[in-house]
Order: structure tokens, then C-alpha cells, then sequence
């Protein structure tokens, strides 16, 4: 059914993607209806009542969703919900908001997907081509939904963060750069704890590329280099390798990137910039731009980002490290002894590949979170000094205690936040404030 001949559409959830495609929709003419079955925030209220959108909360009408003639789904639900089934049964198009935006826009876009590094390397493509004189907007899974964005203004260039939740509902959406960075279990308990299912989903970026589409993909990571059999496609195939690096410089399309002048630290963060310059290039940036747009790039909070040095002692807050896998590149990057802070609530961690860093760099483990159980039985024997403690403020003062000056204090906890934090905001917040407070002292 093409655009023109749908009249009334249904929204299901009503957050950032959900209010976004339904502005979108308003404005193209279409007769919306957003529901959620939880309660709407009153930002989100205020802007359907501004645009004179039907709207319901705590509950779905399912009569008037299924005479619908198409359903777009907000990223969070699943199509196991049980209306959603309903819904699929009766043979209605269930659509997600990306692909409703992408159908209102022939610009160019660059989609960007992966386990870890979404959100860096999304910053970083967006900097690069911004610094550049570049007229770009950036959205999808971080800041604005691309439906919003879309029914603001539309721009010749989008860089889109699209997450594995985002893509399960891709049908024609096309970038024109795609790229995955990595594939690490992640969010299984959506996917009947299948690793299968879970790439599946990522690699729906790549379901709609043509011959004259690029995708970028990691040639190193068993679980996307390793499975593109899996996944044909008709685009061009670009691997990206850690290979491309020497020592702190990139080497990409014959030319060389210094990546000692810019924030980025560790090999992850050498990989997402491998990706980033690649697609910079692509699009026709030169190479100084580039350069330039590498030295003057300030990451998003959270992401091993240096707080302060107190005492010769540097604090970084890696709140974002909530899995195993992101905690592996955190300490990889560390080149001083370092003060570990790590806990809150498991996700059914295997702590095993991180023990080779551990040993080597790891001078003090500190337990941050409600049940430290786990870690401490992990650590014991391999680390002397392992604390307990039940707030930022605490882990601070005990990290503290014991680091000497030259070395690291590093907050990369590999759970969730739950346990004591409202998310992982909160929590490096927190980290951040207990630091600052530090150096009043």
C-alpha cells in the first residue's frame, strides 16, 4: 500500500519516536491516533494537544487501532505483544518510525548500527561532516526521532543512530552508508536468548541497499564479518579493520588520520573512527577537515570521559560501560595503574575475558551496587584489595584511599544501574559530582 493511499494510521507508544511520527503524519495529511498502554509524559501530552492529535494512555482501543490502515510501532514493543499479534494477524502493515520518515525524505542518509560505539560514532560522522560545512541533521536512537526532524525541515544529509529494536521494523528504508560496527550479545531476552536472532535484526540495515549503496561493516568481529553469507547484499561491501591503524594513527583510502590530538581513547574508539572517517571521505570531505574535525570532536558524557585529576590521581567516568564487552576496551585503553569501579545490577556476567587486564592493570577493584557477591568471588585472589561499597560517594572516597599519584581511577561498572541509580546518567553523574567534591578538599 503506497503513502497515498493510506488514510488513517495508528502510533503505538507515544516517546520521543512514537510523538515524532505522529507529528510527521499530522502534517502529511494522514488521520492519526496514538496510543500507549502506559502513561504519556506531559511533554509528549502538551505536543499532541498542540497539534490537535487523538491520543489515549493506560490502555490500547483495540477496535479502533485494528480499522487502521497502517501501525506504526514505537521501537520498545515487541511484535510478541500480544496486540501487536493481533494486529499482524489481521494482516494489517505494521511499520517502524524510521521507515515511516525515510519514505517522506530522498535525502541522503548514513544508518549506523552495532552492539557498542553506536552513539560515538554517530557523534563523531555527525562532527565530522558539520565542521565540514556540511548541512546535516543527526537523530534516530539519540536525541531527536528522524520523523521529527523530518517534519521540521529536510536536509540533504542525516546520520542516524538506529538501534537492533529500530531496524526489526525496517521494510524499504535504504541508506545509502549502512554500517555495523560490532555484534556482541546484547538484549537476547528479546530475541528467545538467540545471538541469531539478535544479528538478524541488525543486519535489516542492509535488506534494502542497491548496487550504488556502500556498506561499512567490522571485517575483525566473527559475528558480522564472519556472517555476511547470512546476510546478501547488494551494496558494496567495505571492510573496516583494526588493521587500518598504527599506533595511534588511521590509515583510511590513502590517507592518514593522527588520533593522538583528539579525546578518543582506547582501540574501540580507533575502530569508530576508522568507520566515521571512511564515511567522510565518502562524501567528498577533505582529508585537513577531516583532521581538524578529529582534534576538535567532544564525545558524549559517560564514555571515558576524564572528569579531573585530583592529587596526580585522573578520574574517568565510563557509566555506559553496562556490559563486559565495553568494560574489555575501557581497561585495554588504561595505560596506568588503575582503581576499578564496577558492580550494580548483573546481567548474568561472565567476567572471564576481562581477567588478562585485570591482572595486569588493575591495582584495587571497588564494588559499587547492592549485591557485590559475584565480582568479589571473581576477583578474590587475583586482585588484593577488593572494597564493598553502597554509593558513588562511597566507591569515590574508597578509590581514593587507594590510588597513588600517576594513577587511574576508572568508574566502568558492567551492569546496570538499577540497583541504586535512577539509569547510567545518573550514575556518572553521581561519579562526577563525588570527583568535583574531591577537589575542594
Amino acid at each position: 500500500m503506497s503513502l497515498d493511499q493510506i488514510v488513517k494510521i495508528a502510533i503505538l507508544g507515544a516517546g520521543e519516536s512514537g510523538v515524532g511520527a505522529a507529528i510527521l503524519a499530522k502534517q502529511k495529511g494522514h488521520k492519526v491516533f496514538v496510543s500507549d498502554k502506559g502513561l504519556i509524559k506531559e511533554v509528549y501530552k502538551a505536543e499532541l494537544e498542540q497539534y490537535g492529535i487523538p491520543f489515549e494512555e493506560g490502555s490500547h482501543d483495540h477496535e479502533r487501532i485494528l480499522a487502521m490502515d497502517l501501525i506504526i510501532k514505537s521501537p520498545g514493543i515487541p511484535d510478541k505483544a500480544p496486540l501487536l499479534q493481533e494486529i499482524i494477524g489481521k494482516g494489517l502493515p505494521v511499520i517502524s518510525e524510521i521507515e515511516f520518515a525515510a519514505r517522506y525524505t530522498r535525502s541522503f542518509t548514513i544508518g549506523i548500527t552495532g552492539s557498542n560505539g553506536k552513539t560515538t560514532t554517530t557523534n563523531l560522522v555527525y562532527h565530522l561532516l558539520a565542521t565540514a560545512g556540511m548541512d546535516v541533521a543527526m537523530g534516530g536512537n539519540v536525541g531527536k526521532s528522524f520523523a521529527r526532524i523530518v517534519a521540521e525541515r529536510d536536509y540533504p544529509f542525516y546520520v542516524l543512530e538506529l538501534s537492533s529494536f529500530q531496524l526489526e521494523g525496517i521494510r524499504e528504508y535504504r541508506p545509502d552508508i549502512a554500517m555495523i560496527l560490532n555484534i556482541t550479545p546484547d538484549h537476547l531476552d528479546r530475541y528467545d536468548y538467540q545471538l541469531e536472532k539478535y544479528a538478524a535484526a541488525k543486519f535489516n540495515i542492509v535488506k534494502a541497499q542497491q548496487a550504488e549503496d556502500t556498506f561499512l561493516y567490522n571485517a575483525d568481529d566473527p559475528n558480522v564479518g564472519g556472517q555476511l553469507e547470512h546476510y546478501p547484499t547488494q551494496a558494496k561491501a567495505v571492510p573496516i579493520s583494526f588493521q587500518m591503524t598504527e599506533g595511534t594513527r588511521l590509515k583510511v583510502g590513502g590517507y592518514t588520520f593522527d588520533m593522538s590530538t583528539t579525546p578518543l581513547m582506547g582501540r574501540h574508539n580507533y575502530m569508530n573512527a576508522l568507520f566515521a572517517v571512511q564515511v567522510a571521505l565518502q562524501v567528498g570531505i577533505a582529508p585537513e577537515a577531516i583532521q581538524e574535525g578529529l582534534n576538535t570532536f567532544v564525545n558524549a558524557p559517560h564514555r571515558l570521559e576524564k572528569v579531573a585529576t585530583v592529587e596526580g590521581v585522573e578520574y574517568i567516568n565510563d557509566s555506559k560501560a553496562t556490559n563486559v564487552d565495553s568494560v574489555y576496551y575501557a581497561l585495554e585503553a588504561m595505560s596506568r595503574p588503575t582503581v576499578w569501579i564496577v558492580g550494580g545490577q548483573d546481567k548474568g556476567n561472565d567476567y572471564g575475558p576481562l581477567l588478562e587486564f585485570v591482572k595486569a592493570k588493575v591495582k584495587a577493584v571497588v564494588c559499587m551496587g547492592l549485591d557485590n557477591r559475584k565480582i568479589v568471588q571473581c576477583f578474590s585472589g587475583i586482585v588484593e584489595n577488593i572494597v564493598e561499597t553502597g554509593s558513588a560517594v562511597e566507591a569515590v572516597t574508597a578509590a581514593a584511599r587507594l590510588a597513588s599519584p600517576g594513577d587511574t581511577v576508572l568508574l566502568s561498572p558492567a551492569c546496570a544501574s538499577f540497583d541504586l541509580f535512577n539509569n547510567y546518567e545518573d550514575r556518572g553523574e553521581q561519579f562526577k559530582a563525588a570527583v568535583l567534591k574531591l577537589s575542594e578538599k
